[in-house]
């Protein structure tokens, strides 16, 4: 019973993706709430909607805050776009996931789906 409670100890989850690209996924994620939260205030602000969101659920304070808010996020995106963008780019992971076909392999399937004669794995 010791061995099997030392492997089972022992055994780690397998890493499906690399740290910088959780950590971009995260920074994202931070980003959009930040931009909605401000925006929500920003939308309060305008005199012609009588609907109005609770002030819990904003960010800004006022229009002026929540404008700052809403541009410092959408700053944090565009960097934080623009740093995924370059990872992948010089690590090769842009071309291996998002561009695994060259350009006759992508000619050839798409002359096969259009004449519905692509092969599928299932």
């Amino acid at each position: 019973m010791g061995a099997a409670m030392r492997t089972q100890q022992a055994a780690k989850p397998a890493i499906i993706h690399p740290f910088w690209l959780r950590a971009t996924h995260w920074i994202n994620a931070v980003a959009v709430v930040l931009m909605i939260a401000s925006g929500l205030r920003i939308y309060n602000a305008s005199p012609f909607f009588d609907f109005t969101i609770p002030a819990a659920l904003t960010l800004g304070g006022w229009l002026g805050g929540a404008l700052q808010w809403h541009f410092a996020a959408m700053w944090l995106l565009a960097v934080n776009g623009i740093a995924y963008l370059a990872i992948n780019l010089f690590s090769g992971r842009l071309r291996r996931q998002f561009f695994p076909l060259s350009p006759r392999q992508f000619l050839r399937d798409l002359g096969a789906a259009l004449k519905g004669k692509l092969a599928h794995a299932d």
